[in-house]
């Protein structure tokens, strides 16, 4: 052993004490006694699934830090801390274990390895759990088109980073293939498109998460695997557990003796195209225009973000939230000053002094606002500064009077309701949970920003209607003030009519699309 901890000292750089220090050795004792842990939790039976973690010493950054991988088909629950594969932070083995006598198989690293490298690799994680729990393995066939596990309005939805009891939980499902490293490229694939997410589904498989810390991961594991059990429970009883309510799964049976619920334009000819009739019946709204009037966010919201930017930014600067939020603008910025974009300047490093670095954000912001840019940076630091506003009741949304009757109206009939708007999903939760007409969050199912993509291209409404698992997008109707966003739905095959509201921009001669002036027409 000794030889091969100094092969894998010259291999690595590292200082040989860091390979053979305790850390390296509690580490590994850790992955043999939590798999015995996760073995009575059915999370690891039969040879499935699998943990790894980073060895954590705080004197090499956690990028560079070595990796401890339980072995692939051992049994989890006999595991021994020499048993573990040790790999370098690329993912390089430096050192296997010595092979067992008959029946014991080869050993072999997990097949999990290259999925585990990109958590660490794109999420900068501490330790990836894969469990091969019942419940992360049911909950994927609930419905066997959805791309994406959604609940919400639970309490141990606190328990995953990022969230709070209010908020929606949405876990991306990828499917699953016959070898477990064929999953690599849709992994990765998920990773990027959910950018906030700490667990993958693989559907009837199991699941992956991570976490900064094993504390960190089998905290989220637990609360995970509560959570799809919640729902696969809740779906027994036959309740919806991505409704805030929790209300009846709302079904629509076609039969002689039942009348299934319709949705119509009642704008003057009746006819099929106003109509959406399935199962699944779903309304997507826009908000600015469409529930809520234009000038209230741009004479109310836009000047309360830009005249609190720097205050914000002063007293949050050390925050992780903050900090992310300027990593976010720096990034947009660079790829500004590359296209010329007018009005940015260049965001210093945090070495060049907190003052210097909240006035350029200052300016850029300032920037971004007066060109009314649809970016994903500049709107999630909106939302953090709005969330202060409306924290401290500085703020209160408003939404025209046929809102609230409305979604309450809808959300009754069994239609769910989603909104989609170029603001934060933390913006939209805001806006909605503090109107002049109370909080309306209860009536709506979920939440889609810019992260799903731009609100004028066709690809973002396809993505919509994947995630929401319909048969056919026709069952959506899209409800927007912008033309072009309206053309950019239908031709993902969504049902479109555009909100006429005042202060609307006027819409072109012969659009073909039908119009509302009130939710009370739809």
């Amino acid at each position: 052993m000794a030889a091969v901890v100094g092969k894998a000292a010259a291999m690595t750089g590292f200082p040989q004490a860091y390979l053979e220090g305790k850390e390296l050795k509690e580490t590994s004792s850790l992955v043999t006694e939590l798999c015995r842990h996760f073995y009575t939790q059915g999370w690891v039976s039969g040879t499935g699934g699998s943990i790894t973690m980073k060895v954590h010493d705080a004197s090499i950054p956690k990028a560079e830090q070595l990796i401890v991988m339980s072995p692939s088909g051992v049994q989890k629950e006999r595991m021994q801390p020499e048993d573990m594969y040790i790999l370098s932070a690329n993912g390089s083995i430096i050192s296997s274990p010595s092979p067992k006598p008959y029946p014991n198989k080869p050993p072999k690293c997990t097949d999990c390895a290259p999925l585990f490298m990109k958590a660490y690799e794109m999420r900068n994680a501490g330790a990836v759990i894969h469990s091969h729990g019942m419940e992360s393995c049911l909950v994927t066939m609930l419905n066997p088109q959805a791309k994406e596990f959604r609940i919400t309005h639970m309490e141990m939805i606190k328990g995953i980073q990022g969230h709070g009891y209010y908020d929606e939980l949405v876990v991306p499902i990828i499917e699953n293939t016959a070898y477990e490293n064929e999953l690599t490229d849709s992994l990765t694939k998920a990773i990027e498109a959910y950018p906030k997410a700490t667990a993958v589904l693989v559907r009837n498989h199991g699941v992956y998460i991570w976490g900064d810390s094993w504390i960190h991961a089998k905290t989220q594991a637990e609360c995970y695997h509560y959570l799809f059990d919640a729902a696969i429970k809740l779906h027994q009883l036959g309740l919806d557990a991505a409704t805030p309510d929790h209300g009846p799964i709302r079904r629509t049976i076609h039969s002689q003796n039942q009348i299934s619920t319709k949705l119509s334009v009642k704008s003057g000819v009746k006819d099929s195209q106003n109509q959406i009739d399935s199962p699944q019946q779903c309304i997507v709204l826009d908000i600015e225009g469409t529930t809520t009037p234009i000038t209230f966010v741009t004479d109310v919201l836009f000047p309360y973000a830009r005249q609190n930017v720097g205050k914000h930014l002063s007293l949050t600067y050390d925050t992780a939230e903050t900090q992310e939020d300027i990593k976010l603008l720096r990034s947009q910025v660079e790829e500004d000053l590359r296209q010329g974009v007018t009005g940015a300047v260049p965001i210093p490093h945090a070495d060049e002094g907190k003052d210097n670095v909240i006035a350029a954000m200052v300016s850029n912001v300032e920037a971004m606002i007066r060109a009314d840019r649809k970016i994903t940076a500049l709107k999630e630091l909106q939302g953090h500064i709005w969330r202060t506003g409306f924290n401290c009741n500085e703020l209160k949304s408003v939404v025209f009077e046929d809102v609230a009757e409305a979604l309450e109206k809808w959300h009754s009939s069994g239609i769910k309701v989603y909104i989609y708007s170029s603001g934060s999903r933390l913006a939209q939760r805001l806006l909605f949970g503090n109107t002049n007409y109370g909080d309306l969050r209860k009536y709506l199912s979920g939440f889609f920003d810019t992260t799903i993509g731009n609100k004028k291209e066709s690809r973002s409404y396809k993505e919509i209607a994947e995630t929401l698992g319909v048969d056919d997008p026709s069952e959506i109707l899209f409800v927007t003030d912008v033309y072009q966003e309206a053309t950019a739905a239908k031709a993902a095959g969504l049902e479109a009519i555009i909100s006429i509201r005042p202060g609307n921009a006027p819409l072109p001669e012969n659009h073909g699309f039908k119009t509302v002036t009130t939710f009370s027409q739809i």
